[in-house]
């Protein structure tokens, strides 16, 4: 969950949602997000909610997290009403969900069973650092429901992890894989960043390598993204370390695409990778195609019906809202029409099924033929698909797309 939310209207205390947004939920898909916002120790780059200190006060410690989260999910379910609702998909992020005890995570699961229910078959992830888990605690969180575990590898090189500022250390990478699997979790995800400042195209080769010798199940691969007001941001700042190099970053993709091709893998987002259909993480997939999700956690973003929200950002305001019997959603925002269509473009084009050419305006009607001669786009005449160059320029698509 980023940092700084969006400018909106202030959310009522209640919770409640305008009934626009709940005609017809019973015909759309339900996927829950939960923020963990405890980490070891904050990364450089990341621009998340996340705390480092186990004992915020006010309500906020990790140890009593679990009781404060489940408080919001009985919230959802007043606020979604009696409408028959099983979850898809539930993923489990932050900062570092396994900082908490894997019998904390399984029981806000299982509120969320309780009080929705899970769909046959649904997705359970939990993101995690190869050091917050040990093969005894994977085991708890198979036992407990989870079937998919994304591990955040970032680089297999010490060196820049170090720049990077994380503190686990490589070589566990393989064993959390292997335990995962003997535990019964079902699919594994490994994270990576490439274009670190320091960072060689033999690093991102060897991170590569060492991921895809794990077998996973899916890769994400992200370009680092220096945001305002991280502290890596002051370090470019000052000229202690230089930005990314666009060049650099596009030769890193490209090495990426190939070797996860060459591991059977492929894409089904611009970023991600998998063996198959059934190994995409379907919860992204509910975002990247609008469906309805709520976020609990501080700092956490819902969208249902076209109406989107987000909570209030620190832990102690978090809990003592819902202490207090209120919602602890700050502000929210009714998407317009346009709204609505400038999201769906940057997030289905992103996609390796497309957009299809039906939706777009008469702009993005008209630009189509440029992008096919360009070589941006595939030569389908019913939807818009990212060639294999588009993919690296994705973002200018949209934007001639828009007109």
């Amino acid at each position: 969950m980023p940092s700084t939310p969006p400018v909106g209207e202030p959310a009522p205390l209640d919770g409640q949602l305008p009934a626009s947004a709940l005609n017809g939920q019973a015909d759309r898909p339900l996927a829950f997000y939960v923020h963990v916002p405890y980490c070891r120790v904050r990364c450089g780059y990341c621009d998340f909610n996340t705390y480092t200190a186990s004992e915020l006060g006010g309500g906020a410690s990790q140890a009593g997290y679990a009781d404060t989260a489940i408080e919001e999910i009985r919230l959802a379910r007043r606020v979604l009403g009696d409408v028959d609702r099983p979850v898809d998909t539930v993923f489990f992020g932050g900062g570092t969900p396994t900082l908490l005890p894997p019998g904390d995570l399984g029981r806000i699961l299982g509120a969320i069973r309780d009080e929705f229910g899970l769909l046959p078959g649904a997705e359970v992830t939990t993101e995690s650092n190869p050091d917050s888990v040990d093969a005894v605690g994977l085991a708890v969180l198979a036992e407990g429901g989870f079937n998919r575990i994304s591990f955040g590898m970032q680089s297999a090189v010490p060196r820049v992890l170090a720049t990077l500022e994380r503190s686990h250390d490589p070589e566990r990478v393989p064993h959390v894989v292997r335990w995962a699997r003997e535990a019964g979790i079902e699919q594994v995800s490994v994270d990576l960043i490439y274009g670190t400042p320091g960072e060689s195209h033999a690093d991102w080769a060897t991170s590569l390598e060492a991921a895809l010798s794990t077998r996973p199940d899916h890769v994400s691969a992200y370009s680092l993204i220096v945001e305002e007001g991280t502290a890596f941001h002051r370090r470019v700042r000052r000229g202690e370390l230089p930005m990314p190099d666009e060049d650099d970053l596009a030769e890193k993709y490209q090495m990426a695409d190939d070797a996860m091709r060459g591991a059977g893998l492929e894409w089904y987002e611009v970023s991600n990778w998998s063996l198959g259909a059934d190994t995409r993480c379907r919860h992204n997939l509910h975002y990247w195609r609008g469906a309805d999700w709520w976020g609990a956690g501080p700092g956490a973003h819902s969208h249902v019906g076209g109406v989107r929200w987000w909570n209030v950002k620190h832990p102690s305001a978090y809990a003592n809202r819902l202490a207090a019997g209120e919602s602890p959603a700050q502000g929210r925002e009714v998407l317009t029409e346009d709204n609505r269509y400038l999201e769906r473009l940057l997030l289905e084009v992103r996609l390796a099924e497309g957009i299809d050419v039906a939706v777009l305006a008469a702009e993005g009607v008209a630009a189509l033929p440029g992008l096919r001669a360009r070589g941006l786009i595939t030569e389908r005449p019913d939807r818009v698909v990212l060639s294999d160059a588009g993919r690296l320029l994705a973002d200018g698509v949209v934007r001639d797309l828009l007109g």
